[in-house]
């Protein structure tokens, strides 16, 4: 590879594991995902015409192995959710949890959310974005790496319509005041609590297996909801 192509990549905020796929996640992914699964090869998605109806539209970035989100949209069944997840595994378990649950109001991509945001994803369309728990990269040499930076902050600005909102979750504390940071200082957004102050946690976040058990560590849990203005 040469020096020139070295200097253009972008960097991730991700790390694109190779774990390993179970059976039933395969099963899962061969069985459902023509009907669910989306492509950036698609181009520019037309949500009403994908779920068959208008309603409301939810963006997830990094929803991990999908139990959250389904569990989420079985509790919305009158919302459209589009997840965003680049592990196959984790999109495998999310179409298997998704029959097992007969929740039918998700459609899913397993890419890059920069790519998808980019090319798949109109201006003003969406409702919501969220963003739960993203790879905290806890050494300070890869902070540069962490997903919520101001540049991504204003492409997802783009993407919700007015009044839109952006939900982030963490259990990192040093990410959480970043976090704060970022959107507070973001153009066209306000915090829907008082300045630098997160929120609880909506009713509509499920709580997590991952989440009970850092609380039973003494872990925190910080939520943030800015509104687009």
């Amino acid at each position: 590879m040469s020096e020139g192509l070295v200097r253009r990549r972008s960097i991730r905020s991700f790390v694109l594991r190779t774990g390993r796929i179970t059976d039933g996640q395969q099963k899962a992914l061969e069985q459902h995902w023509p009907g669910k699964g989306l492509l950036l090869a698609d181009g520019q998605l037309d949500s009403d015409e994908v779920f068959g109806r208008a309603g409301e539209t939810v963006l997830e970035i990094g929803f991990g192995m999908g139990q959250s989100l389904v569990t989420m949209a079985g509790a919305a069944p009158e919302k459209n959710f589009i997840g965003v997840e680049v592990h196959r595994p984790g999109v495998g378990k999310l179409l298997q949890e998704m029959a097992l649950q007969n929740v039918d109001n998700i459609r899913v991509y397993c890419d890059d959310a920069v790519d998808v945001l980019a090319q798949c994803i109109s201006d003003h369309s969406l409702d919501r974005v969220q963003v739960f728990f993203p790879d905290p990269w806890h050494k300070k040499k890869h902070n540069k790496r962490r997903l919520i930076q101001p540049d991504f902050v204003q492409k997802l600005r783009v993407k919700l319509k007015p009044g839109g909102v952006i939900h982030l979750a963490t259990d990192w504390e040093h990410y959480a005041e970043q976090m704060m940071e970022v959107m507070s200082h973001a153009e066209g957004f306000h915090n829907q609590m008082d300045d630098y102050c997160f929120a609880p946690r909506p009713d509509y976040r499920p709580i997590t297996k991952f989440e009970k058990r850092g609380e039973r560590l003494g872990h925190g849990v910080w939520d943030l909801l800015f509104e687009k203005t």
